[in-house]
């Protein structure tokens, strides 16, 4: 099991934890990563898009002038695609995007993410997080206090409302309880910080 240091959010050290090696040094699996962030991606689109083709749209076929001798070029109806408000060409129409990843790789493909960022030296393990005051001043006081470079998500058992009203504000910096996150939150944010109760969830919900 490999130890790592607990800060508090004063940036203090204040302790140790040990992590289990089965799920926090877990081998990194890229094309396993890649497959799960897809799925997840395409599980966003809502697939509503949706235009009408010339046979859609409103009006009718009538020839607008006869074929010859009006000296304009000849056109069978004012329903194409070539006319104002006539249909669109390959109209897009509302189609289902989503993809299934079961639970086997959902799970190994966050476990790997996150064993990834603890051997980049990415992950920080607090003591707890959380605000007495919804302020964004405060929240900005921790990002400074560990003088993170880059986007930070944080990783809670819980966020009561005051965290997250204290976060809202700073773009760089996210709250997540352990049950909403996913592989996409850990590798699209550079930093990662951890409670030690947030630990303690992931151990009791992934271990085998």
């Amino acid at each position: 099991m490999a130890k790592v240091k607990v800060y508090n959010m004063q940036a203090n050290e204040v302790g140790s934890v040990e992590l289990s090696d089965d799920l926090f040094a877990v081998e990194y699996n890229e094309a396993l990563i890649h497959e799960v962030v897809v799925a997840y991606n395409a599980n966003q689109r809502q697939g509503t898009k949706s235009s009408l083709t010339r046979s859609e749209v409103r009006g009718h076929a009538k020839k607008p002038w006869r074929q010859k001798g009006t000296g304009r070029a000849r056109q069978g109806s004012t329903k194409g695609p070539q006319w104002t408000g006539g249909g669109v060409v390959f109209a897009p129409k509302p189609r289902d995007f989503s993809k299934k990843v079961n639970k086997q790789k959902k799970r190994y493909a966050l476990l790997s993410a996150i064993s990834t960022k603890i051997a980049q030296n990415q992950v920080v393990v607090l003591d707890k997080f959380g605000f007495e005051n919804p302020k964004t001043k405060e929240a900005k006081a921790f990002v400074d206090a560990f003088k993170f470079n880059g986007s930070v998500l944080v990783v809670n058992d819980v966020n009561d409302k005051n965290t997250l009203l204290a976060v809202a504000n700073l773009p760089s910096l996210e709250a997540k309880a352990v049950s909403n996150i996913n592989v996409y939150d850990i590798i699209s944010n550079k930093n990662v910080v951890l409670t030690q109760s947030a630990i303690k969830s992931i151990e009791e919900a992934y271990a085998e």
